[in-house]
């Protein structure tokens, strides 16, 4: 007995997507929520992502402190990247260099901050390891919340079809 093919139908273009992908500024690398308690940082603790930004965190921590809060709050306000970049040495800055001077407790801003961001960035943690980091290691929890924040205004400039510095 002979099998005859019968001829299938003729597909004359491909299928259009029909699922657009869109990107959450505030996840732009889509780290997975770990067990409904949040996102993972976007990079580690010591993953120096931009080497003059952790240059100056080690040397000039206040410059980066008011950068990064300038930035977030321009974010808040605008919903745009701060053109300026956050500035050189803003109020926050000067605050920060004279607790740190004065105080030497600089940590305590920074733990607030970090806290903040992290409640921004739906980003797994607490109030103890945003301590421990922010007292221990502060030149690198400073580093790590710049590229977060880098992160976030390179996907909003994206979205807004605006350009994004390399």
């Amino acid at each position: 007995m002979a099998y005859i093919q019968q001829p299938g139908p003729v597909i004359v273009q491909q299928p259009i997507p029909t699922q657009v992908m869109t990107i959450n500024p505030k996840n732009s690398l889509n780290k997975p929520d770990v067990g409904g308690q949040g996102r993972d940082w976007s990079n580690g603790l010591c993953a120096c992502t931009n080497v003059g930004t952790c240059l100056l965190a080690w040397c000039l921590p206040c410059i980066v402190y008011g950068s990064n809060k300038q930035r977030v709050s321009h974010l808040e306000r605008t919903g745009t990247p701060d053109p300026e970049h956050g500035g050189v040495c803003n109020s926050d800055c000067m605050v920060y260099g004279a607790v740190a001077a004065c105080l030497g407790i600089a940590c305590v801003l920074q733990v607030g901050n970090r806290t903040n961001l992290r409640r921004r960035y739906g980003i797994r943690g607490g109030g103890c390891s945003d301590c421990m980091v922010s007292c221990c290691c502060i030149p690198c929890a400073l580093s790590q919340e710049e590229a977060e924040i880098e992160l976030e205004e390179r996907a909003v400039a994206q979205l807004q079809g605006g350009y994004t510095k390399a």
